[in-house]
């Protein structure tokens, strides 16, 4: 046999390099002296994650910055919900703090100003700025660490500067706006900055600037108040400046003349701005561009005219560029917008100019639009997107990936027999096919252009097929959507035959399917679960029939096979998540995080406990059902009875989707989980890449 201390120390720290640093320290380490001696090597203590470890607590903080404090340079806490705001004060003994990411914990003003005053050394900060912070309470000490740090990450759930004022090195600028227009109350926030709150940010030495807004009016007047600052002078050395403002997000005087700044005084190398502020208007014409690794010009207006001659300058200057973000435009691969119809087929020569010229390309989004190819031999889109080799995600509309000619003669679906909105209910017997439908289906599925695109992609990580009139039925500050709109007609042909094709993506790590009406059974995904075994993210949402969950079945059978799977999203009306389901769930050993949402959807209390009791490793249980308020509690306080014990970062949310107080049950759940699965929308491109560590 082989006796793992044989290993060389390079062969053994690589392979602890896989476990958490908590186990490292606390328990691996003192198996034996070797291993008591590699557990404490530099290449595993100078950089703690925790923001993922979901079995720490409080004790275990405080022992790993006993043991490893003074040798931790790099501490990611990012998202520990569950830790108690006293955790914070043990990061003091990590005296060489370099960067700290402490987002979506529990952080008060005194206790930030106690631990910063200790880390001299703090160039990269993140934080969260809640209701009740106030930057009177940072003490001098406090104050001067910050004016050293160069990158700073701040989240926003009250109108603040947050410690802003006090960076007066910043280099790197991220900020998240998560403020609610009400109270829980229900009075209507303002604004305006707290009085005393300084309105001077020092953007002097600015490079990156980003801005993710929530949707809300409040959202968009505090972040008017952080750009003021810009307007007046632009930092010589931006290269990065992205606003990601959701709905509509009005250009104002300030704002323009922060763009035309822009215009004049600097070369960017990343930009993403509200698409009001690009529609209409000859901006793009201006900005000049250094060697640009992202765009993004979702839900905007740009015709794929303006897309090659504005910014993709004939190709000279974009083989740098790694990810870009279409989602939502509509008009982008044809070569005019003005007397365009949305579902009118693109322009096969915009795309092949876009895919020569991006020819580097690693991130690409194009959802959220009707892309239809046309007839031309050699043109379809996935025949052109299968050159772009380094592809590593990708989202495709629905529409986009179904052969011309399949939609000429094609069989009759239930999708095309039954409403795909919600109304009186039908009846709908079982349908009959022609006999040899199967074998011709399996006979064209390997000539189909998306099959040969899948198997041009092999090293594809993550995949969306999304409709583009899918929207889920759990916006953000909205109540429950009872209705979403028909696929188009060209969507109507897709189904298992292309999910199959999915299944020759040995390394897809995240895939998401939304509003694909041809499902019939589901025989794909089985397909995907044996084949694509590092499946770690699963996001399905109205496949086949709004009536029926057709591919139940086969789901069972594919979760079967799924072992690395870590988060499980279903969006599906009727679902019923029963005792199979559940039990078919528990294979998949790995999962940690589970949502559910179903209108008119039933869920078995006891069937859920069990799943609870057999999946040690779930953390998040969201279950937004057809179910009575009164099942939902007492199954969501069951749970939250039985097992928050032993898993400190449990959370659960138990309710029912139409209830009118659904808004209020989502603003507590923990942004980790909201941002991640809870919400649907498309992730690929959403962000630059490495904009965080």
């Amino acid at each position: 046999g082989v006796n793992l201390m044989e290993f060389s120390d390079e062969i053994l720290l690589h392979i602890l390099s896989y476990v958490p640093c908590t186990d490292l320290v606390l328990n691996v380490r003192r198996t034996c002296r070797k291993l008591a001696t590699l557990c404490l090597d530099k290449s595993l203590t100078h950089t703690v994650l925790l923001q993922k470890d979901y079995k720490v607590n409080k004790d275990k903080v405080k022992q790993l910055m006993r043991d490893i404090g003074k040798e931790i340079y790099q501490l990611n806490m990012a998202g520990c919900y569950w830790l108690p705001s006293s955790t914070i004060d043990h990061v003091t003994q990590c005296k060489n703090l370099v960067k700290l990411n402490l987002s979506g914990c529990h952080v008060t003003s005194l206790r930030l100003s106690k631990m910063l005053s200790t880390l001299q050394h703090l160039r990269s900060l993140a934080i969260d700025v809640n209701p009740g912070f106030d930057a009177s309470q940072l003490s001098s000490e406090c104050k001067a660490t910050l004016s050293r740090v160069s990158e700073l990450k701040q989240t926003l759930y009250t109108p603040s500067y947050g410690v802003v004022p006090c960076c007066t090195s910043l280099e790197k600028l991220l900020l998240y706006f998560e403020i609610l227009d009400r109270s829980r109350e229900g009075f209507m926030l303002s604004g305006q900055l707290m009085v005393g709150e300084s309105n001077v940010p020092h953007y002097q030495n600015l490079r990156v600037f980003y801005a993710r807004l929530a949707p809300g009016y409040v959202n968009q007047e505090v972040v008017r108040l952080y750009l003021a600052v810009l307007s007046d002078r632009t930092p010589e050395n931006l290269h990065a400046f992205l606003i990601s403002a959701p709905g509509s997000f009005v250009e104002t005087g300030a704002t323009k003349n922060l763009l035309d700044s822009m215009a004049r005084n600097v070369r960017l190398d990343a930009l993403q701005l509200p698409k009001a502020w690009i529609n209409g208007s000859g901006l793009l014409q201006h900005l000049k561009f250094n060697n640009p690794f992202y765009f993004s010009f979702s839900r905007c207006t740009l015709s794929g005219g303006h897309l090659i001659q504005r910014v993709i300058n004939g190709g000279k200057d974009l083989k740098s560029l790694t990810s870009l973000n279409l989602s939502g435009c509509v008009h982008c691969l044809a070569p005019e917008s003005l007397f365009r119809k949305a579902e009118d087929d693109i322009d096969s020569s915009i795309l092949e100019s876009l895919v020569v010229s991006c020819c580097n390309l690693r991130h690409l989004n194009l959802s959220a639009a009707h892309h239809h190819s046309s007839e031309s031999i050699g043109n379809h889109l996935c025949q052109l997107l299968s050159r772009l080799k380094h592809l590593l995600s990708l989202a495709l509309p629905v529409c986009s990936i179904t052969d011309v000619a399949a939609n000429v003669e094609k069989p009759p679906t239930a999708s095309n027999l039954v409403p795909q909105t919600f109304g009186r209910k039908v009846r709908i017997g079982i349908q009959t096919y022609p006999k040899n439908l199967a074998g011709q289906a399996n006979q064209k599925i390997e000539s189909s252009v998306f099959w040969a695109l899948m198997g041009s992609l092999r090293f594809l990580e993550t995949l969306e097929i999304i409709g583009s009139s899918f929207s889920s039925a759990m916006p953000r500050n909205e109540p429950a959507i009872r209705n979403s709109l028909p696929p188009c007609a060209r969507a109507q042909s897709v189904g298992d035959s292309e999910v199959a094709a999915i299944s020759q993506l040995t390394y897809l790590q995240s895939l998401t399917l939304a509003q694909l009406p041809n499902i019939l059974t589901g025989s794909g995904l089985i397909s995907i679960g044996m084949q694509c075994q590092h499946l770690r993210t699963l996001s399905l949402a109205n496949l086949g029939m709004m009536g029926k969950v057709v591919y139940m079945s086969a789901l069972m059978d594919m979760l079967k096979h799924c072992k690395c799977l870590r988060d499980l999203r279903l969006e599906q009306p009727y679902f019923c998540a029963g005792a199979q389901f559940f039990q078919a769930l528990s294979h998949c050993s790995s999962l940690q995080r589970l949502c559910i949402v179903s209108r008119s959807g039933t869920l078995q209390s006891d069937a859920v406990m069990s799943f609870m009791a057999n999946c040690l490793e779930v953390i998040m249980c969201h279950m937004f059902m057809g179910e009575s308020l009164t099942v939902c509690k007492n199954l969501q306080q069951s749970i939250v009875r039985s097992f928050q014990a032993d898993r400190p970062a449990l959370n659960v949310v138990i309710f029912p989707l139409l209830h009118e107080d659904l808004t209020e049950v989502i603003r507590d759940v923990p942004m980790r989980h909201l941002d991640e699965i809870t919400l649907f929308k498309s992730r690929v491109a959403e962000e630059p890449p490495n904009l965080w560590w």
